[in-house]
Formats: C-alpha cells, sequence, structure tokens
C-alpha cells in the first residue's frame, strides 16, 4: 500500500474489513513459526487472495525447531 504510514490511514483510504468472509478454499498448511517473515508473508498472501487466515494445520508450537544463540559478551 504506497503512501500509508499506519492501519488508520489505511482505514481511511481503502475502508475497513469488518465484513470480510474468506471466499477461498483449498489453500495449502504452513510449517512457518509464528511470527517468522516466512509466516508473515504467508498470512499476507492469504489476505490478498481471499483466503482464511487460518489452516487447521497450520504449525501450532516450536517444536523440532532450533535458533541462533548468540554469546554474551
Amino acid at each position: 500500500m504506497p503512501n500509508v504510514r499506519n492501519v488508520f490511514e489505511a482505514i481511511l483510504k481503502y475502508g475497513h474489513d469488518e465484513d470480510f468472509s474468506p471466499t477461498k478454499e483449498g489453500f495449502e498448511a504452513t510449517n512457518a513459526p509464528a511470527g517468522s517473515e516466512d509466516k508473515i508473508k504467508i498470512l499476507r498472501r492469504r489476505v490478498e487472495q481471499g483466503t482464511p487466515l487460518w489452516h487447521r494445520n497450520d504449525r501450532h508450537d516450536y517444536s523440532g525447531l532450533t535458533g541462533a544463540v548468540r554469546p554474551r559478551e
């Protein structure tokens, strides 16, 4: 959304989606963990395509994931 700095400006410019009802079915689940850049991109794409945000088989926990550990200074 070019030239939109925050959610309030977006609502003023494009309206709101209080009555949004997903129109498409058959979208795929994701294994991306919550809060990750991949998950955010997937959620953004789902909104753009008009599909529901959440799939019943989306990853629901962080089990089996590893992360970088930075040593303390």
